[in-house]
């Protein structure tokens, strides 16, 4: 019996050492991504006509270039982010936006405290990746003076 059991426990160690137990992998956010108007909802926002996302993530490096045309004209941004919970700081129309970004479960979870027109607002997002890959979702919840609204941004991979 003692035997037994030990090779039991032989075995569950060798499994977990050379990786048969599920490890959970991060998404990989990487590609050029173009925006879904019909499945998105910006709330209390106008939605923007088109917006194009260049993202380069090498964990816990991530960089998104976004160009986005509207109504307030074409806007484009170079974000960094690092997803080890670093904080970074990027302009945004002018502005400074200071967020962290860290992994809950296979989202990534980006927090951001801005200052526009002299009003403190605060960015919440979750970004999540499609089973295949193929959708990046980030939903947003905007808090400011003039109220909260959430909003759900739709990119597919180009």
């Amino acid at each position: 019996m003692r035997s037994f059991t030990f090779r039991m426990f032989s075995v569950a160690l060798l499994a977990a050492a050379f990786g048969l137990l599920p490890a959970q992998a991060k998404p990989n956010f990487t590609g050029t991504w173009k925006l879904n108007v019909s499945k998105s909802d910006f709330g209390a926002m106008p939605a923007p006509d088109s917006r194009t996302d260049k993202i380069t993530h090498e964990d816990p490096d991530l960089k998104d270039s976004t160009t986005q045309s509207g109504q307030m004209g074409e806007v484009s941004a170079e974000l960094k982010y690092s997803t080890d919970g670093k904080e970074t700081t990027n302009m945004v129309r002018g502005n400074e936006v200071k967020s962290t970004a860290k992994w809950d479960g296979d989202e990534l979870a980006i927090d951001g405290k801005a200052s526009f027109n002299a009003a403190d607002v605060s960015l919440k997002d979750r970004w999540s990746l499609s089973a295949d890959g193929k959708t990046l979702t980030i939903l947003r919840h905007v808090t400011s003076p003039m109220g909260e609204t959430d909003q759900k941004i739709v990119l597919e991979k180009q």
